[in-house]
C-alpha cells in the first residue's frame, strides 16, 4: 500500500511476531510474576498515616539474609518490624544493609526495653545504636518493648524521651509493644493518658474468648485477657494504630500439613482471622525463608474467615492447645516456689520444638539465668494444677534445662 497502511501480509507477519514474544521466557515470568502471592492490602496505621501492608515483615530471628529481606519487599512488603535486642542487634544491621536504596519507600520500627526507672540518656544512647545498625536518620515507630508493668509505661523519662526524639527527627511515632499478663493494665494507661501513637499486641484465635465458645460451649473454660477485644477497640477509636505479633499460636504448622488445601494453609488460616478483627491494622510476623514469604503472603488482602479457615484453627487448638501457653495468661506466675519464669521457660520450649529454632530458643534460654534447673529434680510440682488451661507444666518443663543448657539439644 502507498499510503502509509499496513498490508494483510505484514499485519499478519507483526500478528505472528507478538505471539511469539508472548511465549518468550521473559512474557511467560512476567505473567507468572502477576499471579506471584504479594500484599494485595494496604491499610493506614491509625494517626500515623502511614500506609503499611496487612502483614508486614518480623525480624526477631533474622541473622544476615539480605536476599530474604529484599524478597519480602519485591513481594510488596513495606512494614519491617525490628529491636535492639533481636539476635543481639543483627537483625537490624541486616535491614540496613537490605534496604539500602529504598529508605524512603519502608516502613522501620524498632524497639527498646526498659524499667520503671530507666533514664531517659539511656533510652536515647538506644536509639542511637539502632539508627546506626539501621543505617538511617530516623524511625518510624519506636516500642516500649515487652511493657508488663504499670511502672514502666508510668515512667515519666519514656515521655519526655519521645517528645526528644520527635523533636530531633529521629522518630516519628512511639508505641508500646507486649504479650505480658499486666499488658492489659499497661495498655489502659497509655491509652488514657495518650502516650503512644501505635500498639503492638499479641492477639490471636487462641486469646479471644468468641472463638471458643463456638467449639468449647460445654466446657468449664477460662479465658485470656477477655478485656484485650475491649481495649484494641479502645484504641481504633482513638486513632491510635494497633498491629497484630504473635498469630500463629505457637506455629507448630507442620502438624497441620497434612489437613490443609492449596489457598487454605493453617497460617493464611490464622492470619485471615486476625485481619478479620475489627480493630486490627495489620500484623507482623517472623519470615524465615521466601517460601514462608509466599505462604504467609497468600492471606494479604482478606477481611474475613472461612468455614474451612475456622476448621483448621480448631484443629490446631485440639491437637496444640495442651502444650502450649496463652500470651498474657499468667496463671502460674507465682505457682514455683523455686521461682521457676514457668511462661517464660515454656516460650523457649515452643521456639526449639514449634518454631523448629533449637538455637534461638538457646540464646533465649540463657538470658533466664537458672531457666528451669529446679524442675529436673522437683519433688513437690506445685505447679501442676497452675495452669487454667490444664498444660501439663511439670511434665514440660522438666527435660528444659538438659535440652537447652546442658550436652542434650532440643
Amino acid at each position: 500500500m502507498s499510503d502509509g497502511g499496513i498490508d494483510r501480509r505484514t499485519f499478519l507477519q507483526g500478528s505472528a511476531a507478538a505471539g511469539l514474544l508472548a511465549l518468550t521466557p521473559a512474557g511467560a515470568l512476567a505473567a507468572a510474576d502477576a499471579d506471584a502471592p504479594r500484599v494485595r492490602r494496604t491499610v493506614r496505621l491509625g494517626r500515623t498515616e502511614l500506609q503499611v501492608p496487612d502483614i508486614g515483615f518480623g525480624t526477631a530471628r533474622l541473622t544476615g539474609d539480605e536476599a530474604l529481606v529484599r524478597h519480602a519487599f519485591d513481594r510488596g512488603i513495606t512494614y519491617f518490624d525490628s529491636a535492639e535486642i533481636y539476635t543481639d542487634g543483627r537483625a537490624e544491621e541486616t535491614l540496613g544493609r537490605a534496604l539500602a536504596g529504598v529508605r524512603n519507600q519502608v516502613a522501620l520500627t524498632s524497639k527498646v526495653v526498659i524499667e520503671p526507672d530507666t533514664k531517659r540518656q539511656k533510652m536515647m544512647d538506644a536509639l542511637e545504636g539502632s539508627l546506626k545498625r539501621l543505617r538511617t536518620d530516623r524511625i518510624d515507630v519506636y516500642f516500649s518493648h515487652a511493657v508488663n508493668h504499670p511502672g514502666t509505661v508510668q515512667n515519666p523519662e519514656w515521655s519526655e524521651f519521645v517528645v526528644q526524639a520527635k523533636k530531633q527527627g529521629k522518630i516519628r511515632f512511639s508505641g508500646v509493644s507486649g504479650h505480658g499478663g499486666r499488658l492489659g493494665e499497661c495498655l489502659e494507661y497509655v491509652l488514657d493518658h495518650d502516650l503512644v501513637d501505635v500498639v503492638l499486641v499479641a492477639h490471636n484465635f487462641g486469646q479471644d474468648p468468641a472463638f471458643y465458645e463456638k467449639f468449647t460451649a460445654s466446657m468449664d473454660f477460662i479465658a485470656v485477657q477477655p478485656e484485650l477485644p475491649r481495649l484494641l477497640a479502645k484504641a481504633k477509636q482513638k486513632d491510635v494504630g494497633v498491629v497484630a505479633m504473635k498469630t500463629l499460636r505457637g506455629a507448630r504448622m507442620n502438624d497441620m500439613r497434612a489437613y490443609e488445601k492449596p489457598g487454605g494453609t493453617f497460617a493464611q488460616a490464622a492470619f485471615r482471622w486476625v485481619l478479620a478483627q475489627p480493630f486490627v491494622d495489620s500484623l507482623v510476623v517472623t519470615m524465615t525463608s521466601e517460601a514462608q514469604v509466599d505462604e504467609y503472603l497468600g492471606a494479604s488482602g482478606t477481611t474475613h474467615t472461612s468455614r474451612d479457615d475456622l476448621r483448621l484453627l480448631a484443629l490446631y487448638e485440639a491437637r496444640n492447645g495442651a502444650t502450649q501457653c496463652r500470651p498474657a495468661c499468667g496463671g502460674c506466675l507465682d505457682a514455683c516456689p523455686e521461682g521457676v519464669p514457668i511462661a517464660d521457660a515454656l516460650r523457649t520450649r515452643m521456639y526449639a520444638r514449634d518454631y523448629g529454632d533449637p538455637e534461638f530458643a538457646q540464646r533465649e534460654y540463657a538470658l533466664l539465668g537458672n531457666g528451669a534447673a529446679a524442675c529436673a529434680s522437683c519433688g513437690h510440682q506445685a505447679c501442676a494444677s497452675a495452669c487454667p488451661f490444664g498444660v501439663p507444666i511439670p511434665e514440660l518443663t522438666r527435660p528444659l534445662h538438659g535440652w537447652l543448657a546442658g550436652a542434650e539439644r532440643a
